[in-house]
């Protein structure tokens, strides 16, 4: 018997799976798990990851959990060893109400991977809760100010890097998961350097581990990180 759908009351369940091969990998096997993933509704986003801290990952965006872990399960039945992970879900930051209505659904409905932008990268992070640096002891409008001053900052690499931040508190262990998609490594490298020179970053951001590589079809990453 089918699960009944699960996800969020608006917007789109996402999931990062970072995995190795570390053996022999089935590449139909995933192909299929893919394809069949796609004609249930999900996107699914191929990344060769460059570096040492995975092969691959498989960026996942739907409304419903159970298609995504079938599709995760899928992943470890073909060979791949799922090592790392991010459970989030798209979402319209609370600093954001009244955005025209398009802007909102693009936020929470994105169409993923943007056309041209292969470079990419993820990272974790948190604002910071510290006896003397507290984010969310700050009155609503200065965090509103500040992340007004965040995102002018991010409107410079228009056209470069699509970004999409995506809520995870209470779904994994940092607050939000950042996304990247650019035309340039270069792009990437230049957008987190000069937005953390904003004061909302400055102080109160913190990062977790930052994960880079190149979106290609299934073939193309299959090709590049499994023998």
């Amino acid at each position: 018997m089918n699960s009944a759908p699960l996800g969020p009351q608006e917007g789109l369940n996402v999931l990062h799976l970072f995995c190795h091969a570390n053996g022999v990998v089935n590449a139909d096997q995933i192909r299929h798990a893919t394809n069949e993933g796609i004609a249930q509704g999900l996107q699914i986003i191929p990344v060769a990851i460059m570096g040492a801290k995975a092969d691959l990952c498989f960026m996942i965006l739907g409304t419903d959990l159970w298609q995504m872990r079938t599709f995760q399960t899928a992943l470890t039945n073909a060979g791949l060893d799922v090592t790392s992970s991010y459970v989030s879900v798209t979402e319209v930051s609370e600093y954001a109400k009244g955005m025209p209505e398009h802007m909102i659904n693009e936020r929470l409905h994105p169409v993923l991977p943007p056309e041209g932008m292969k470079a990419w990268c993820f990272y974790p992070m948190s604002k910071r809760r510290g006896e003397t640096i507290n984010w969310y002891a700050e009155e609503f409008e200065r965090r509103k100010e500040l992340m007004s001053q965040h995102g002018k900052s991010g409107k410079e690499f228009r056209g470069r890097v699509i970004q999409l931040v995506t809520g995870s508190s209470g779904l994994d262990d940092w607050e939000w998961g950042v996304t990247l998609f650019a035309v340039h490594v270069d792009d990437l490298k230049d957008c987190v350097y000069t937005m953390r020179f904003d004061e909302a970053s400055t102080l109160y951001g913190e990062f977790g581990e930052f994960y880079t590589g190149m979106v290609g079809t299934v073939d193309e990453v299959l090709s590049a990180t499994t023998a």
